[in-house]
């Protein structure tokens, strides 16, 4: 039976948990790939630069988006900027911190090892791990894949800071999300700002992750969760405006994506290509970004809106596993290569053992009360009798 007062939207949740097991696969992957990162196989395949090419433009922006979306309903819940502060502050900055001191250290010990570095992990952890200028490893604080956690906080920030102004609120998040749904506005007014964005600092502001240097990253990323925050309101056009845009859509990720390959594929063990080509490239990319959470977001309106007994489980594990999947991967990567298996053996190796080891990660966590908050996970409260919930473009 559908609820009409339910508010949440179970197609998300379902985005959320692919997306984010889909980062897993796509972790192990790199290992594997002809791309730059923190542990390589020796063997490498060429034929992973199409499917890695392909996710790599939305997949993090699509993250951003369902992450404001879902920063709209905590904030309509918390009813004000300061309870929703302190809901997020610890949400996040509490398994962040402790992630920061009891497993990164074991990445960076990898990264350490790799260059040189003769002591072991203890030694490294009380000694070397806190130094704030490079030796062996990188300086701390080397937030590595937390970085998302790091932005995702400052972006939540910001926007607090917004709703604090008397000028700003909640509602005119809605409002300006329902200008930006009339017309043709929805598909092409972000590309083209998000564009003009990232074309003006490209050339000047160098891609280095940080909160106050990755601005090529903050001119998409935080524009993309305002907008799953103005998404998230009551009574929004942007619903209807989403599955209006699909055509156009599909054949904008179509195209993009093409680009995004070609460059990839050309340019691939080359030399820099021309600045005309990287800028076709970028903006290609932001393109694809923005079509394809177009296209997930109405998949997951029209067909995935629907609860499922293991739903509420694996939508509460995504953060748990995503703290623990990174370094699982480094480590059991730094330990099992040497070992000199089947690349196809090793990749499933990888994968299985990760999945092992933030599988369980996330049940220990979720078990002991006082370890809940700081493996990600709210305070265990009794549950309420479930919900359904009914399409966003009906609501």
């Amino acid at each position: 039976m559908i609820s009409p007062t339910s508010s949440r939207h179970y197609g998300l949740d379902w985005l959320r948990i692919g997306a984010f097991g889909l980062l897993i696969v796509y972790h192990v992957a790199m290992v594997f790939s002809t791309w730059d990162w923190v542990i390589k196989s020796p063997t490498t395949y060429p034929q992973l630069i199409v499917p890695l090419a392909l996710l790599t433009p939305w997949r993090l922006p699509l993250l951003f988006g369902v992450s404001g979306y879902a920063s709209r309903k905590l904030f309509d819940k918390s009813g004000a900027p300061g309870p929703f502060v302190a809901s997020r502050n610890r949400r996040l900055l509490i398994p962040w911190a402790v992630a920061m001191v009891a497993l990164i250290p074991a990445e960076t010990w990898v990264r350490a090892k790799i260059a040189g570095y003769p002591a072991g992990l203890i030694h490294y952890w009380l000694r070397d791990y806190w130094n704030v200028t490079r030796t062996y490893g990188p300086p701390f604080p080397s937030w590595e894949h937390l970085w998302f956690v790091a932005y995702l906080w400052a972006y939540t920030m910001a926007l607090a800071g917004l709703l604090a102004m008397r000028r700003w609120s909640a509602e005119r998040f809605t409002l300006a999300g329902n200008w930006l749904a009339k017309g043709a506005r929805l598909v092409w007014v972000p590309v083209v700002a998000l564009a003009l964005a990232k074309l003006a600092v490209m050339f000047v502001v160098p891609e280095k992750q940080g909160l106050f240097t990755d601005w090529n990253a903050h001119f998409l990323y935080f524009p993309i969760f305002l907008f799953g925050f103005a998404l998230g309101g009551k009574g929004t056009a942007l619903w209807p405006a989403i599955a209006r845009s699909q055509r156009v859509a599909i054949v904008l990720a179509i195209v993009s994506g093409l680009i995004v390959t070609w460059v990839e594929l050309d340019y691939a063990g080359r030399h820099m290509p021309p600045h005309g080509v990287m800028m076709l490239d970028r903006v290609s990319r932001i393109a694809m970004a923005w079509s394809m959470i177009l296209i997930l977001f109405q998949l997951a309106d029209r067909h995935l809106n629907r609860d499922n007994r293991w739903r509420a489980t694996l939508a509460e594990a995504v953060f748990p596993l995503y703290i623990a999947h990174h370094p699982a991967i480094i480590l059991l990567a730094w330990l099992t290569l040497p070992w000199g298996l089947d690349p196809f053996a090793e990749f499933v190796l990888l994968l299985l053992g990760t999945f092992g080891f933030s599988i369980g990660f996330y049940a220990i966590g979720r078990e002991v009360a006082w370890l809940r908050p700081l493996v990600g996970l709210a305070p265990r409260r009794s549950r309420p009798a479930p919900a359904t919930a009914i399409p966003a473009s009906q609501a």
